[in-house]
């Protein structure tokens, strides 16, 4: 058994994470309000914008002309993974790692096998995880996390559809956290060029929506098509910004529920050992007592 002053210093070091923890947690919790804020401000942009692009191209005769639209055979592939710069959020770096060694191990066996597929990284977490599966990223941009908003976004989505405009990458994908609620966070993997504009229904048959586009509607296309993908990356940055404050506010009141359970427990096991203490030194009183008699 270990003795009373090896507990009474366990119960010390437990109560100090406790307050870590619970700290932590406040912090999350603060920030988890202004980013979900965020994000639920952009999500109906972000869809007007791809509804607005949608009719747009329901009412065209031709098909889309854009670089970013090129449906060419698969050959280089670009995996965008959004992480955290900072761990303690349980899974939620971890999960995002696994899902593209996931597609390395399916669908982009035989291209990874080439030597075809290639990494950029938003967080320093998905560096060390990349890492640990001796794997490597080509480009990081872990500076986004300091102070995240569309002008430092737009420029990195730039240099992404620079190089699938290029020709140096066929397809690009992102993968990250899609935040839900402070205690979900749901993993996405949604292709990101090039682009897929689907006509809306109705279309197919013939009736078009009488509008008047000025200017023509491929210009319109042309200015629609690079905003409406900054505009889809900077929404990934933010659910994935969110989903990370929840999720470590999540694991951080875990992680204080489990210290105020073991501060219990060793109390507990404190007081019995000190009560086992005091009746053995009593017994010894009483035995030297009646040997001195």
């Amino acid at each position: 058994m270990a003795s009373l002053k090896e507990i009474r210093g366990r119960i010390v070091s437990v109560q100090s994470t406790k307050q870590v923890t619970s700290a932590m947690k406040m912090v999350s919790a603060a920030k988890l309000r202004k980013a979900q804020d965020a994000i639920l401000r952009m999500r109906p942009y972000a869809t007007k914008l791809h509804e607005v692009l949608s009719r747009v191209v329901s009412n065209m005769d031709s098909a889309i002309e854009t670089p970013y639209a090129v449906h060419r055979p698969v050959g280089k592939v670009l995996l965008v993974l959004v992480t955290s710069n900072r761990g303690l959020c349980g899974a939620f770096n971890a999960n995002v790692v696994k899902q593209a060694a996931s597609l390395l191990e399916g669908e982009y066996a035989q291209a990874h096998a080439q030597g075809l597929v290639d990494f950029m990284i938003v967080g320093k977490k998905a560096a060390d995880q990349l890492k640990a599966r001796k794997l490597k990223a080509k480009t990081s941009h872990n500076e986004l996390w300091s102070h995240l908003n569309f002008a430092e976004a737009s420029k990195v989505a730039e240099e992404v559809m620079a190089a699938f405009a290029t020709g140096q990458y066929d397809k690009v994908e992102l993968i990250y956290n899609q935040f839900k609620n402070a205690g979900t966070q749901i993993l996405v993997h949604e292709p990101f060029l090039p682009i897929v504009l689907e006509k809306r229904a109705g279309s197919s048959k013939g009736r078009r929506n009488d509008y008047i586009f000025d200017p023509d509607m491929d210009s319109i296309v042309r200015d629609l098509v690079p905003k409406a993908l900054k505009i889809q990356f900077f929404k990934a940055l933010l659910d994935s910004q969110a989903a990370e404050h929840g999720a470590r506010m999540t694991a951080m009141h875990k992680a204080t529920d489990n210290a105020t359970s073991m501060i219990r427990e060793l109390k507990l096991k404190y007081n019995k050992a000190r009560q086992a203490a005091i009746t053995t030194e009593l017994t010894e009183i009483v035995a030297g007592a009646q040997a001195l008699g």
